[in-house]
């Protein structure tokens, strides 16, 4: 793949952030694209950064990459998991799940392998990707050792240098899991269901010591100012069942991250947030103001919520729903779910199922959030449909293959591209074909009996405005 920012990361030294550079009023190519991209001034990203509303994960070791922006003044991105297990799972079949991925409209790509061959895995994943790779780098740590007690702070912090050094954008690390929080998981169904949470509290119980992740987390800071490593700070207390969603060990862990934010921002690194889990749905637009506040309105990255624990093989559905009210609400970024969330490593067919599902709950929350040209495709998709233009619902559509696949099942003949109805209604019972013979027939007639009957056109949606 070429190396889109060769030219771009060339001579850049010390602290490369975007924040650090936003902050110096420099306005660098990555953001140029990022306002491009949404419909925004440069000048606009380069605040947003500079306050941490908005990040740009670009390592200056992945040239490859075509930079995109992750903030409440964006678009709402989703982010799609790959990686091999210790069970499943080859080089190959993971390229593959990248090349979907994209092909399907990812915006971010995260490498969750745990099994073997874990950075010749991701070496290939980053050579070949044009969007943003992240990791959770505690995965590659405990393939290393025989045991989650053999960790040491070293181990930890060597293999963040080591992704970073390889050109990874944003690391899920765990610094929130601390010893205060712990005994508030008693009360929980599900206890800790964050892979990374999970492995730090059973680090922290077997040493009694603190989270290496925590107690060194300038050390962290360092390296992703040399690299700029976009820090997403997991939630590894994130409700695992609605029963434990919104307790004191999610919120307690959550001020946590806040405090980290903040520290982080004091040295230029970028950071997102990221949030539950499994949320009632009128518990989600109080979280996202909860992250809001406690967070200080760092872009806030979900995992769905899922909305209900009861729908195992659907649960790219249950999560989708709640991942559209959280990004209408305020979330930046959200992690798609497939339909084997729960029951096994998902396969390319699911990778594309949950990237769908999840890129119509983003689309839904642009449109809600009235955001600069978000409805633009939907407006033009009911006129190609009104028009029976069939080639052109295609191309318009989020999966092109799939509505293509479903239209030709019974109509699959070219004729039928220029067909005036479909195989649900058939040419004497669609809607729009009659509708038009209707219009052509009657044109001008309903003005001259009724006059009075010209209702005023809905006022033009606002657009959703950037705070101060």
């Amino acid at each position: 793949m070429s190396a889109f920012r060769s030219e771009w990361v060339k001579g850049r030294t010390g602290n490369v952030t975007q924040m650090h550079y936003a902050r110096q009023g420099v306005i660098t190519p990555e953001m140029h694209h990022v306002a491009t991209m949404e419909r925004l001034t440069p000048e606009q990203v380069q605040a947003e950064v500079a306050r941490g509303r908005m990040v740009i994960p670009a390592n200056i070791h992945h040239p490859e990459l075509h930079p995109l922006g992750i903030g409440i003044a964006a678009r709402c991105k989703i982010n799609a998991n790959i990686g091999n297990s210790q069970i499943s799972s080859s080089l190959e079949e993971e390229l593959e799940k990248l090349r979907l991925s994209i092909h399907h409209g990812a915006d971010t790509v995260m490498d969750l392998s745990t099994g073997k061959f874990i950075p010749q895995i991701r070496e290939r994943i980053l050579r070949n990707s044009p969007v943003p790779i992240g990791t959770v780098p505690i995965y590659e740590v405990i393939e290393r050792v025989p045991d989650v007690r053999h960790l040491t702070p070293d181990m930890i912090l060597d293999v963040i240098e080591e992704q970073a050094r390889q050109g990874v954008d944003y690391m899920t690390v765990h610094c929130g899991v601390v010893m205060e929080v712990l005994p508030l998981i008693e009360s929980r169904i599900t206890k800790i269901v964050s892979r990374g949470g999970a492995l730090m509290a059973q680090w922290m119980l077997y040493h009694e010591q603190e989270n290496p992740l925590f107690v060194h987390f300038d050390r962290l800071l360092e390296i992703c100012k040399r690299h700029d490593v976009t820090l997403s700070l997991g939630d590894g207390l994130r409700p695992g069942s609605l029963h434990d969603a919104s307790d004191a060990a999610q919120f307690t862990e959550l001020r946590i991250l806040g405090e980290l934010t903040k520290r982080a921002w004091e040295q230029d690194v970028q950071v997102m947030i990221e949030g539950p889990g499994h949320v009632p749905m009128d518990q989600i637009e109080m979280n996202m103001e909860k992250e809001r506040q406690l967070c200080h309105e760092a872009p806030f990255y979900v995992l769905g919520p899922l909305v209900t624990d009861i729908a195992a093989g659907y649960d790219h559905i249950a999560s989708a729903i709640g991942g559209a009210i959280a990004a209408w609400k305020g979330a930046s970024m959200l992690c798609y779910v497939t339909p084997k969330e729960h029951l096994g490593l998902p396969n390319a067919e699911d990778v594309r199922n949950g990237i769908i599902a999840y890129k119509i709950a983003a689309h839904a929350a642009d449109i809600a959030r009235h955001r600069p040209g978000a409805r633009d495709q939907d407006d033009e998709m009911s006129r190609a449909r009104y028009r029976f233009d069939w080639n052109r619902q295609f191309e318009l559509a989020l999966d092109s293959d799939r509505a293509r696949e479903y239209h030709d099942e019974t109509l699959p003949g070219m004729a039928h591209k220029n067909a005036e109805f479909c195989s649900m209604c058939g040419p004497r019972f669609c809607a729009y074909k009659l509708s038009r013979d209707v219009t052509e027939k009657y044109r001008g007639l309903a003005e001259k009996l009724l006059p009075d009957f010209c209702p005023e056109p809905p006022p033009a949606a606002a657009e959703h405005p950037v705070t101060a």
